[in-house]
């Protein structure tokens, strides 16, 4: 009734939400008092959430310890094992095509349980291998469970979060995932690659006997038409004495508004109207992954042995130097914004490659050998600290805020697939590339980082104090009327 009294005076669909939000905001101090509050069951949901997040970090960290010694027991090749490193991007590829459609058909909570199930099947599967075949098959099945756990848990947070702390839970992600990174790195240069296999599906079983304690996300409950347990949700997250009215009143608004819009097809996602946002989500994930942040965190022990740098000690020193760099960024999310995060992460991240790549080129000329592998141990540190800054966690929380209800499952597998199909291509091709020169692999990577920030600067939204109703809705009425 409103959308159409509104389409009569010729308003944009985007000019729509933005008036409705903002009115329903204006009615007075109760949803206030609901952004603010941070419940013990808010910080025990997020908790068992990022339990998932955790199993990612490790994942991602445990091919570069593992290298060596999966390949000498097992006979490896370097072309056998850049398969096995790329097979979590394989797998995470498959988990893009349903991630979305999973998240919206049997909810978040049941989506996090699956992923978890199949993580630990897949780190299992690596720790009792006895040939190449059920190595990659366990690592491609942790990538399916982190490919859905990478789409699935910032939806979640976001969507049970206040506005006010929103970034900050978000961040805090991977934060934990950094953590996991980190074990990964470090207690794989002491143990075993299958001691560190079973170490790594640990956490996996934490979420699966945990999720049952925690609630379902209201907006997917008032998406599928469960308004009593929507409410219910709403009022145990913001605590028994919030008063929730003003907050259930914008998302039921929200949504019912744009899920009129919807006749669950799956082009509606590329209608004009929604154009910026997916530009901004495809375009992150892209400039992230071919800025070499899977090349470096695959295969970083190989880039300090090139450098003639100890690998040990090189793999314990980024175990070390990413945690605080995730604190400053979960601190930092909510009171600087994502905007400005992004644009420092993306210029530390190309001056970082710049010197990397200078530094393997003076040691093809034989160049100032005795300080070229300090310089590649200087940068390479420099690079994991600005990526887990903004780019490395970042647009994963854009990916969360800047899709509207209707569409947000298909645009998140959308967007999810470009990020592992460009993974597998990084993970896939940066032996053959660093074979063929170490130095050209970081001049390129440098170029592409440069594009990140004028991608940045041009296109990305600052989300920072906005509910996701507003940020949709400014998105949307940017699109439509451009």
């Amino acid at each position: 009734m409103v959308r159409d009294s509104l389409e009569e005076d010729g308003l944009s669909t985007g000019s729509l939400l933005l008036k409705e939000v903002s009115n329903c905001g204006s009615h007075g101090d109760s949803i206030s008092s609901s952004d603010s509050s941070v419940t013990v069951l808010l910080g025990f949901s997020t908790l068992v959430a990022v339990c998932g997040s955790f199993v990612t970090g490790c994942a991602v960290g445990y091919s570069s310890p593992a290298m060596s010694g999966i390949m000498e027991d097992l006979g490896l090749s370097v072309a056998a094992y850049s398969l096995f490193g790329s097979m979590l991007t394989i797998g995470g590829l498959v988990a893009a095509l349903l991630n979305g459609t999973m998240t919206d058909v049997i909810g978040r909570k049941r989506t996090m349980w699956l992923s978890q199930v199949l993580c630990a099947a897949g780190w299992l599967s690596i720790a009792l291998t006895k040939n190449v075949w059920w190595l990659d098959a366990g690592r491609a099945l942790i990538g399916f469970g982190v490919g859905v756990t990478s789409y699935v848990v910032p939806v979640y947070i976001a969507e049970i979060t206040p506005k006010n702390v929103r970034g900050a839970f978000a961040s805090f992600i991977h934060c934990v995932s950094a953590c996991g990174f980190s074990l990964a790195y470090f207690v794989g240069t002491i143990v075993s690659w299958r001691t560190l296999a079973l170490i790594g599906g640990i956490p996996c079983v934490i979420p699966i006997f945990s999720l049952y304690f925690i609630p379902e996300s209201p907006r997917w409950l008032v998406k599928v038409g469960r308004e009593q347990e929507f409410e219910a949700a709403l009022q145990r997250l913001r605590g028994k004495s919030a008063d929730i009215s003003q907050e259930a009143a914008d998302i039921s608004v929200y949504t019912e508004t744009f899920e009129r819009q919807s006749h669950s097809r799956f082009l509606d996602v590329f209608q004009r109207r929604y154009a910026r946002s997916l530009t901004i989500g495809l375009g992150l994930m892209m400039l992230q992954q071919f800025g070499g942040a899977s090349a470096f965190s695959y295969y970083a022990s190989s880039i300090f042995e090139s450098a003639d740098f100890s690998s040990s000690i090189g793999t314990r020193s980024v175990a070390i130097v990413v945690i605080p760099a995730f604190v400053i960024t979960v601190i930092l999310t909510d009171k600087v914004g994502r905007r400005p995060l992004l644009m420092v992460s993306t210029a530390g991240m190309c001056l970082s490659c710049l010197i990397v790549g200078l530094s393997f080129y003076m040691q093809d000329l034989h160049i100032c050998k005795d300080a070229t592998p300090i310089l590649v141990f200087l940068a390479v540190l420099a690079y994991f600290v600005f990526l887990s800054v903004g780019m490395s966690g970042l647009p994963w929380v854009l990916m969360s805020e800047i899709f509207p209800v209707n569409v947000r499952g298909r645009a998140g597998s959308i967007v999810s697939f470009a990020h592992w199909s460009c993974s597998w291509i990084m993970s896939y091709t940066f032996n053959f590339m660093f074979e063929w020169s170490a130095a050209g692999t970081f001049f390129i990577f440098t170029g592409i980082c440069g594009l990140a920030i004028l991608f940045t600067a041009k296109l990305v939204p600052e989300t920072k104090g906005q509910t996701l109703e507003e940020v949709q809705a400014s998105l949307v009425h940017v699109s439509a009327v451009s």
